[in-house]
């Protein structure tokens, strides 16, 4: 019997002979009944040659440098959303303002969102966008995920046409925005968790979603994809996943060496 099984043996045996003497029955020992037997897992295909390069790029390896948004002492609470958006959609024609782009809606509603978002007073009831109506920009949301003492931002939009919700976390360097995380998905809630963002999307299968976890690592200095799992919810109420149209590529212009002040 292996240690392990050794010592969750006698600490079953441990409890079952607390409870009997505290019932009064003379500290007669009871069986725990039959527990099932350890099993290790087996390795399959020793022999095979370990592949030494990914299959795809999960593109969540470089960050992105976003020019012409500074605040002052590096504040990001003093940043605008809107306009860190309107940089991306600057800094990606193809995928916004072009012949073909894919979010061309996106684009359009940015005329409904305003100016100086952050301290727009007529946000949605709801939470929901910086300046309610039609604006595709996200209320924007403020914690410390890089570990550096000073808050980032979190930040969201809807891609349209579609039913994708693009993710962005930002952060200063030395007088810089940098993008550190980028998630385009369906999206069915989001979360901040200690150094990570947790993003929720529907299965194809009833009773399940998938579950993303972008962490902080301080070495990369960037959000990378660390959990990738599917769970089940229990109410059978999710709908199938929405087919999206197929995003465009967003090359991220700055890798995570050349990001470095």
């Amino acid at each position: 019997m292996p240690p392990r099984r050794l010592v969750l043996s006698a600490l079953t045996v441990a409890l079952v002979l607390v409870s009997a003497v505290g019932c009064g029955d003379g500290g007669e020992l009871l069986g725990a009944g039959a527990t099932p037997a350890a099993t290790g897992p087996d390795r399959l295909w020793p022999g095979l040659r370990p592949a030494s390069s990914p299959a795809w790029d999960y593109e969540d390896g470089e960050s992105e440098l976003v020019r012409g948004i500074t605040a002052p002492g590096d504040d990001i609470h003093k940043v605008d959303p809107v306009a860190v958006v309107r940089a991306e959609i600057s800094r990606h024609p193809g995928a916004y303002t072009g012949a073909k782009a894919t979010y061309r809606e996106t684009v359009r509603r940015m005329d409904d969102c305003g100016e100086n978002a952050t301290t727009d007073s007529r946000a949605a009831a709801d939470g929901e966008t910086v300046t309610g109506g039609r604006c595709p920009v996200l209320k924007a949301y403020y914690r410390d995920l890089t570990g550096d003492g000073r808050d980032d931002l979190t930040l969201g939009f809807r891609l349209l046409p579609g039913n994708q919700t693009a993710v962005r976390v930002y952060t200063f360097r030395s007088g810089r925005l940098v993008q550190v995380m980028s998630n385009d998905d369906a999206v069915t809630g989001v979360e901040l968790a200690g150094r990570s963002v947790i993003i929720r999307s529907p299965s194809d299968i009833p009773a399940y979603e998938y579950r993303f976890q972008w962490t902080w690592d301080p070495q990369q200095r960037l959000m990378l994809l660390t959990h990738d799992e599917m769970l089940r919810t229990g109410d059978g109420k999710h709908s199938k996943r929405p087919s999206s149209t197929a995003a465009p590529s967003l090359s991220p212009s700055l890798s995570p060496s050349a990001s470095t002040p």
